[in-house]
């Protein structure tokens, strides 16, 4: 690990220390936060300047100059001293660059750097996700076009039911994670710039600059959203932006947290029965106490962060519920911690389900032994209609099968022995017409009914086209390093 001693002497949250990618932990650094203030006090002091305010080409060039060499400790005196962040900053700001002192913040309130670079922040936060989690659809598609037709047991409250084919349920995944892509999709290009409103959103302190222009200050919140790469600014906001726009961006993430828990408690289960596995690493050890075991733990860390996830979103709701009036600074602290751990979280498992994905392990055999075992059951209704085919009464054939299925049910649960409703029913002379016909009665694809018609469809229509945008930035493979 890296770091001083006094590292390991005050807590690190493992969302970064352990978990996180580099860029989505850069992405809500305290070097991202500054440097991005300063860069939104060079578009305001260049917009001022386009508009006709005195500020000079000198100005702005120092600012530029001066842009990333921030001194922390500094700043931190600062802040200490003033109880102000920003205004700390400003003072930070101000001391490398003189001569454009009296021009930095003009005109600004606190919130003009703060929210704006927080929306900085969600947009690039998005970007950074789009295209994780177009990879792991990609690799899940994948999966799915590879294991179309594979019969498998389908299970309905846990317990097995008709057939379905390994592509189908993973395409019961994919769908979900098709309906995240949209969402994240939406959440992104919804996401608009506060620009400069002013303390109260009014406007006040610009309209008062540009001496009464409103052109000139409408003007100015356009220069400075479209420098920072937005189309749009809030039309109207109080001292912040609606913090339902926090909402908005949490809702979409902790939806995404659900998807992969509901996958990732699937690919446990399945694991349990020995039919799909995740990766598992040449010298990876399952348990300190019992070698033979290939524990799902990257599932269980997507599960447990997604429960994390899920669990922030209530954060976003609460502190909208509460924002009195033009504003309340009761939002700040909260907002420090669930914004950045949601796209931090966010961001992790949806790395960790890449490596899943593009590792999973399908054990045919065990797969085919399970339908084996319960194929016989699900078969009486083939069996009813080949008999009555051949000239048999369905409601003597129904009897008779009734009889044999709970014999042979009793062998397997009380005395925990297999399904031998095959053999009773080969061993039944009334049976005699059709023995011929049993075993493409019981051949398991034709349980399966459309399941690999539907993954072509829909992988061709539903998967397949929300991937395009990501084409360029599908090679990245994942490997975890803890």
């Amino acid at each position: 690990m890296e770091g001083s001693g006094d590292d390991f002497m005050k807590y690190r949250s493992p969302l970064v220390s352990r978990y996180a990618s580099k860029e989505m932990a850069y992405n809500f650094s305290d070097r991202k936060k500054f440097t991005t203030w300063r860069k939104l006090w060079i578009y305001l002091a260049k917009a001022e300047k386009a508009l006709g305010l005195p500020i000079t080409d000198a100005q702005v060039s120092e600012m530029e100059s001066h842009a990333d060499d921030i001194d922390f400790v500094m700043a931190a005196e600062e802040e200490r001293k003033l109880r102000h962040d920003v205004m700390a900053h400003v003072h930070t700001f101000a001391h490398c660059c003189p001569t454009a002192a009296p021009i930095i913040h003009l005109g600004a309130t606190s919130c003009y750097v703060g929210d704006n670079t927080d929306l900085i922040m969600l947009r690039d936060g998005f970007d950074i996700l789009l295209p994780k989690l177009a990879r792991v659809i990609d690799r899940l598609a994948n999966f799915a076009e590879k294991y179309a037709d594979q019969p498998t047991l389908g299970f309905t409250h846990y317990q097995p039911a008709q057939l379905t084919t390994v592509g189908k349920r993973a395409c019961l995944w994919l769908q979900d994670l098709v309906m995240d892509m949209r969402n994240l999709q939406r959440a992104r290009e919804d996401l608009r710039f506060r620009g400069v409103k002013g303390t109260t959103g009014t406007q006040a302190s610009f309209l008062q600059l540009f001496q009464g222009d409103h052109e000139k200050v409408e003007e100015l919140d356009m220069k400075v959203t479209e420098m920072a790469g937005f189309k749009k600014s809030y039309l109207v906001t109080g001292q912040t932006y609606s913090r339902k726009v926090d909402v908005d961006s949490l809702c979409v993430l902790a939806s995404l947290g659900a998807s992969v828990h509901k996958i990732c408690t699937d690919i446990r289960l399945l694991a349990n029965l020995k039919e799909i596995e995740e990766p598992f690493e040449k010298e990876q050890i399952g348990s300190s106490a019992m070698p033979y075991k290939r524990n799902p733990m990257r599932a269980e860390r997507c599960c447990s962060l997604a429960r994390h996830l899920m669990a922030l979103v209530s954060d976003p709701l609460q502190t909208a519920s509460v924002q009195w009036l033009e504003r309340t600074l009761d939002d700040s602290a909260n907002r420090r911690i669930s914004l950045p751990e949601s796209f931090l979280t966010a961001d992790i498992i949806l790395s960790t389900l890449q490596n899943i994905t593009e590792g999973l392990v399908v054990y045919p055999k065990v797969i085919e032994r399970h339908i084996r075992h319960e194929l016989p059951f699900m078969a009486t209704e083939n069996i009813i209609m080949a008999m009555v085919k051949a000239g048999g009464n369905r409601q003597d054939c129904h009897e008779k099968i009734r009889v044999l299925s709970q014999q042979a049910a009793a062998v397997v649960k009380q005395e925990g022995g297999d399904n031998d409703l095959l053999a009773r029913v080969q061993a039944d002379p009334y049976f005699t017409p059709i023995l011929g016909q049993l075993d493409s009665v019981l051949d398991p694809k034709t349980f399966i009914g459309r399941a690999p018609q539907q993954v072509t469809r829909f992988l061709s229509e539903e998967v397949r086209p929300v991937l395009e945008p990501y084409k360029c930035k599908m090679d990245v493979k994942i490997e975890l390093e803890l």
